[in-house]
């Protein structure tokens, strides 16, 4: 096995392990997945429906409550109640982030 150069990089080690050794595995072919942070599928299912969502019986969260407080007093909307399921206030939020746009 020849010794590595300071410039050596684990890509290059293996390659020379590989020449080394003529009855090592060479690289695997494999498909190569597109990364969905890069390359999002258009067709995918990261934006659901609210009243398809698993947990959107849940109460709403604190976040949703407060941009939901938010958006209400900006658009003048008496839209937020405490009682809200996350289902309930992503859709309000929406409607009031749509409210707010055309108000502009």
């Amino acid at each position: 096995m020849t010794q590595s150069s300071p410039e050596s990089t684990p890509q290059s080690r293996t390659d020379e392990r590989r020449a080394a050794d003529p009855s090592a595995p060479g690289p695997q072919a494999h498909e190569v997945e597109a990364n969905p942070k890069t390359a999002p599928d258009p067709a995918s299912n990261a934006e659901k429906d609210p009243s398809d969502w698993v947990s959107g019986d849940e109460p709403m969260t604190g976040a949703q409550a407060s941009y939901l407080k938010t958006l209400s007093e900006e658009t003048g909307a008496e839209a937020y109640r405490s009682d809200l399921t996350k289902a309930e206030a992503s859709l309000a939020i929406d409607e009031l982030k749509d409210a707010r746009q055309n108000k502009r």
